[in-house]
């Protein structure tokens, strides 16, 4: 990532995507802005049923295309907001161009293929991604306090060993 005074360039290295603008401060009212965003994202997915538990087990007996239909528009709705920042030089809102550079295949790529296994592997045997276990422990469904405290317990551990594995 190269972070400059008018540029910021994310890159899928290693270390993770992050952007940093230096001087630029969040106001409380663009926290709650995040915070009325965020759980406006929850309703729409707990109402959508892409939490459902019983869902995601038949997306992966192929029992209902459902599951797939949304992966599958959010991977074009992903595409063409990609093609739009790159086509139209998309900038922060502080005025930072926004640059994405064509991922880099390399011969270590087989690594994204086994995360991508790792990953879909757990979500099939927990049933709920990551990314929403707050909201389905908003919705009541409070099993999933175990599998919170086991993500964070993870990353926890592989921060520890991180310098010593293989990548």
């Amino acid at each position: 990532m190269t972070v400059g005074a008018s540029r910021i360039t994310l890159s899928g290295d290693p270390e993770g995507v992050t952007v940093v603008e230096p001087g630029i401060r969040t106001s409380a009212l663009e926290w709650v802005l995040y915070l009325l965003l965020g759980s406006a994202l929850g309703v729409l997915f707990v109402k959508s049923q892409v939490l459902s538990w019983y869902r995601i087990q038949e997306m992966f007996r192929f029992h209902s295309f459902h599951m797939y239909g949304v992966i599958a528009s959010a991977v074009v709705v992903a595409g063409v907001s990609i093609w739009a920042m790159r086509r139209y030089e998309a900038r922060t809102m502080a005025g930072a161009e926004i640059r994405i550079p064509a991922k880099q295949w390399t011969k270590g790529a087989y690594r994204y293929w086994q995360g991508g296994f790792v990953f879909g592997l757990g979500w099939a045997l927990l049933g709920a991604c990551p990314g929403p276990i707050f909201t389905l422990i908003g919705a009541g469904e409070t099993v999933f306090v175990v599998p919170l405290v086991s993500a964070v317990a993870g990353t926890l551990v592989y921060g520890y060993v991180n310098d010593r594995l293989p990548h």
